[in-house]
């Protein structure tokens, strides 16, 4: 079972750095493209400002060429360019600018800044007319190109993105069916109970008509309480529970009173309460559930032998309640994965105790519940964290 729950995580890290490759790839790919597209539209400049450079010669060229050089001209109807002298003033004639906006054109400041622009992107060419005179052509990228080189960023967000909500979607999926399969479970198992427990309270009453004063019926009667008090339990996971302000103090109090001869002699089991209610809106009955779980999962730390101490107390407005044991303590590995449904380090259990603590608590009380301190073996405290009213 180990062995494929840890094939099962490879396979799943395995698909996932596919996918980060895939996006990884597609991100250079698309960058390297749009660097490719630059580099084809400097050279179309190029090739632009020889033609300009042929023109402004006013040299005698045939026809043929003549209408080449304008073609060439013309297809240019993308890419902004400007034409000006050495020393970078404008030539503002028919011809010698193509793609600039006119609001552009006819403000020298706003000329200006976009030429500048223009340099800072690309390295103007230089066409000299005549012997000693030059001209500059200043050209920049297309709008196209200018919003698909962003285009590269956009993917990889995208992606990433989708990726980030189908993993969360898949959890929430999960998530749901393992609430939907709790309920179902636990709904049977007390449904399962219900049935033999109505007998064994028919048959205590038989028992203490004949003999009411037999120590043993008492006690029997103590656990048919207690397993009707289970059966509850199971019956509300899944179901609205009704919260109501309780103290807390006398909840936990009960709880200890009917754990602790139940426990081991060699366990010194204590109790801190403060002298004080302590009003908490909590289902009893649930509740219930959580102690014993957090005390019996410290019993087994502790094999059955050590110190085990619940102390309340208040705490900026929270209510805290502890569990400490002098027990075997836990890893960070063990301790990140204590309350996921189905972890334990027993060789014997389902690993659902802490999961369904922490359920009810988060869930049914909006509390909190995690391990506050933990260290092999030297032993653990679980922390209930709940807001008092």
């Amino acid at each position: 079972m180990k062995t494929r729950s840890f094939l099962s995580r490879i396979n799943i890290w395995f698909i996932y750095v596919l996918f980060t490759a895939i996006v990884a790839a597609a991100t250079l790919y698309s960058f390297f493209l749009i660097q490719e597209l630059r580099n084809r539209e400097a050279k179309r400049i190029e090739v632009f400002a020889k033609a300009m450079k042929i023109q402004q010669t006013n040299r005698q060229i045939h026809s043929d060429t003549q209408d080449l050089i304008l073609t060439i001209l013309k297809e240019n109807d993308q890419l902004p360019v400007i034409l000006t002298d050495k020393n970078k003033k404008p030539l503002l004639w028919e011809g010698s600018f193509r793609n600039i906006p006119d609001e552009i054109i006819k403000n020298p400041e706003k000329l200006e800044n976009f030429i500048a622009k223009m340099e800072s992107n690309y390295e103007p060419f230089e066409i000299e007319i005549a012997q000693g005179e030059k001209q500059l052509v200043f050209y920049d990228n297309s709008q196209l190109l200018n919003n698909l080189r962003y285009f590269p960023y956009y993917l990889a967000a995208f992606i990433l993105l989708y990726l980030w909500f189908s993993i969360w979607f898949m959890r929430t999926i999960k998530k749901t069916d393992e609430g939907f399969l709790w309920a179902g479970l636990a709904k049977e198992t007390a449904h399962q109970i219900g049935t033999p427990l109505s007998s064994m309270i028919g048959w205590i009453e038989i028992m203490k008509m004949e003999n009411p004063e037999l120590a043993g019926v008492h006690e029997i009667e103590k656990d048919i309480t207690r397993l009707k008090t289970i059966s509850e339990r199971f019956s509300k996971i899944g179901s609205v529970s009704e919260l109501n302000d309780f103290d807390i103090n006398e909840t936990i109090r009960q709880n200890f009173d009917y754990l602790k001869p139940r426990i081991s002699t060699k366990v010194n089991f204590t109790l801190k309460l403060p002298n004080k209610k302590i009003l908490i809106p909590h289902n009893k009955i649930l509740m219930s559930w959580v102690i014993e779980n957090l005390v019996k999962n410290a019993v087994d730390a502790m094999k059955g032998m050590g110190n085990l101490e619940i102390s309340l107390y208040e705490r900026h407005k929270n209510t805290i309640i502890d569990f400490k044991d002098t027990g075997c303590g836990m890893t960070k590995k063990q301790a990140l994965n204590a309350f996921k449904p189905g972890y334990s380090t027993k060789k014997r259990g389902w690993g659902l105790g802490l999961s369904l603590a922490k359920r009810v608590i988060k869930e049914y009380h909006s509390g909190d519940i995690r391990i506050a301190q933990t260290e092999v073996s030297k032993g653990s405290i679980f922390r209930i964290v709940m807001r008092a009213t």
